[in-house]
Formats: C-alpha cells, structure tokens, sequence
C-alpha cells in the first residue's frame, strides 16, 4: 500500500486498509509511507511492515545541489522496493510520486485512481484504476471504494487504529485521576495557520463545560513552532477549565491520549481524525476546508461547526481566515454538550 503526505491523509486509510489484511489474511502488508505518520502505522499490529520513503533526505540533496546524490538514492530505494518482490500496489495517493513508486515496484498489479481523483498523471502508472461516480466524496469513502474496486468486500476493523494497551495505560496514569476530560487540540501544521480558531474561542469552551457539565478539558500542542505558545494561552484565559494535556512525543502516544478523552474538540487536522478512529466523538470546527470531503470518521459520532462566508470551502486558505474568524463559541458549546449527551455510558 502506498499512503505518503500529511498524517490526516495517511490516518484516514486505515479502515481500509484493514479491510484488505480481513480479506487477505495470510498476506504479507506493507505500509509504504512518510516519516510524519511511521509511528502510528507501526503501531497496528496488523501491519507486517512499515516501509519509510526518505522525503526529506532526497529533498535536501535536491537543495544542496546534489543531484547525483539523490538519484543513487533514489534508485537504491527502488531496487530495495523491487528484491520485496510485491504482487500487488494500492496507490491510495495516487499523484505523481506515488505513481512512480508504485511502477517502481515492479509489482504485476497496481491499482490506483482513474482520474479525477488521480492526479498529476498518476493514473498513467496504474494498470488498474478505480473510476469514482460521485464527483465529491469523503476520504473514507474514496479510499473504501477503491478497495471495493479490487474486490474486497471485508468491512473496516470494528476499530481501526488500534492502541497498544501499555500506551493507553501509560497515558491514563499521565493524566491522573479525575473524570474522562475533553481533548482540545488547537494546534494546526506551520502551513496551515489559516485552519486555526483562536485563543478566546476555545477558552470559552472550555469554560462552559467545566461549569456546566462539570467536564475538565486537556490542551494538547502538537510539533507546529508556535503549539505549545497557543495551547498555554488557551489555559491561562480557561480561567481553570483547562490545563495542558501530558506531552505525547509521538502519534501513537497522542492516540492513547485521545483513547481516554470523553470528546475531542478541534478543527481540521490529522488529530482529528486519530480521536474520531480510536472512537471518542468528535467536535470538528471547519473554514475553509471542505465539509464532505474532510467529514470525520462515519463510525463515530460528530457534530461539524461551520459558518458559510461565501468564499468557503477553498484549497490554500488566506490570511484573514475570515471563515474561521466568524466561529462563535456558542454553537461548538452546543455540539459538544449534545455529544456528551449521547454518549453518558461511554464512561
């Protein structure tokens, strides 16, 4: 399997993904993927191997001027690809670079995505390309169908990110005592500024819970430069209702973190979609992302925040963020109390 790029991208394959180890039982599955996401992937038990593509290695060497450098790289990780003697390639990417991987493989079968859900001439390298009817549709469903394509029928994982019990073990003695808390996690990638709600936003949440559903809040801060710097700014202006989230030093970790969460609140990033797989429900706070395309998991229970502002949804986002600036604090409150509402058995 072939999922590289931002850790989202990379979390929302994994139902299925799991659907084709159910179908293939007895099949060696390999993971080819990028630094970001090695540890969640290496933590389902249900990955024979996790195969790291060196991203940022052959993009220094193309900075540095090295290009004969990066080509034997490139071509030694190749040939590594080829002695693995693959049968079959899922380009669940299914861009340039993922294409070329995937012949580079040397495999006999390799599917991917027909256009438009292929791009960059991706499709040119696949021998089996999965045509998509809808011209809008869920990550999950994108890469469900391309799965449904090959033949597989095998449903997801009851749960499918699986956390190891010594993780979540560990990370419930971190958060010490005290009642399940709601997982606030503010923090977006250096290049996505635009995706983030502010600082009073989430302290008013935060506030609201704590005084009336007598529900604490964790901040958690992710490895952006300036995560940490916001996650403390929403805790000192919580007035008490927050406190900083114990450090997870990598996804699997913030996984177990969120596995004890009672609900997540937070807008669209890769963490996201780690709470809504590991099962805890879901407040997604959206601008200018896409609200079907970036729906949260179907498995678990959400609820979606979004002001129309006539411009949203848009690929690149924009300083002002006005989609993401005109979020009152009132309707993410609601969400989240009907959620903890739904789910008073959960703990």
């Amino acid at each position: 399997m072939i999922r590289l790029g931002a850790v989202g991208d990379v979390v929302r394959t994994l139902p299925a993904a799991s659907s084709l180890r159910a179908a293939y039982p007895a099949a060696r599955l390999a993971w080819l993927v990028e630094p970001a996401s090695h540890s969640l992937v290496a933590a389902q038990p249900w990955i024979d191997e996790v195969i790291v593509f060196p991203r940022r290695e052959l993009r220094d060497l193309l900075a540095g001027g090295r290009l004969a450098t990066a080509a034997r790289g490139a071509r030694d990780f190749l040939r590594e690809l080829r002695e693995r003697r693959f049968d079959l390639v899922v380009d669940f990417h299914s861009i340039l670079k993922s294409g070329i991987l995937s012949r580079g493989s040397g495999a006999p079968l390799r599917a991917g995505y027909a256009r438009p859900y292929g791009r960059e001439g991706s499709w040119l390298f696949a021998n089996a390309r999965a045509r998509l009817a809808p011209p809008k549709a869920s990550r999950f469903e994108r890469n469900r169908a391309l799965v449904e394509f090959l033949g597989v029928a095998a449903p997801a994982a009851e749960r499918p990110l699986h956390v190891a019990p010594q993780t979540r073990e560990t990370l419930a003695k971190a958060l010490g005592p005290g009642p399940a808390p709601v997982a606030i996690h503010p923090g977006t990638s250096d290049s996505t500024p635009h995706k983030r709600w502010s600082v009073a936003g989430y302290a008013r949440v935060a506030r609201a819970l704590a005084e009336s559903e007598g529900v604490p809040s964790v901040v958690t801060a992710g490895p952006a430069r300036d995560d940490r710097a916001f996650a403390e700014a929403i805790v000192a202006e919580a007035g008490g209702g927050a406190r900083l989230a114990p450090r997870t030093p990598s996804l699997a970790d913030l996984a177990a973190l969120f596995a004890q969460a009672r609900l997540y609140v937070g807008s669209d990033t890769g963490p996201m979609h780690v709470a809504s797989l590991v099962g805890t429900p879901v407040v997604q706070i959206l601008g200018p992302t896409d609200p079907v395309e970036n729906a949260p998991y179907p498995g678990t229970p959400s609820r979606t925040v979004r002001v129309a502002v006539g411009c949203n949804p848009c690929r690149r986002g924009c300083a002002a963020a006005t989609c993401m600036a005109v979020v009152r604090p009132e309707p993410v409150v609601a969400a989240a109390r009907d959620l903890l509402a739904a789910s008073p058995g959960r703990w």
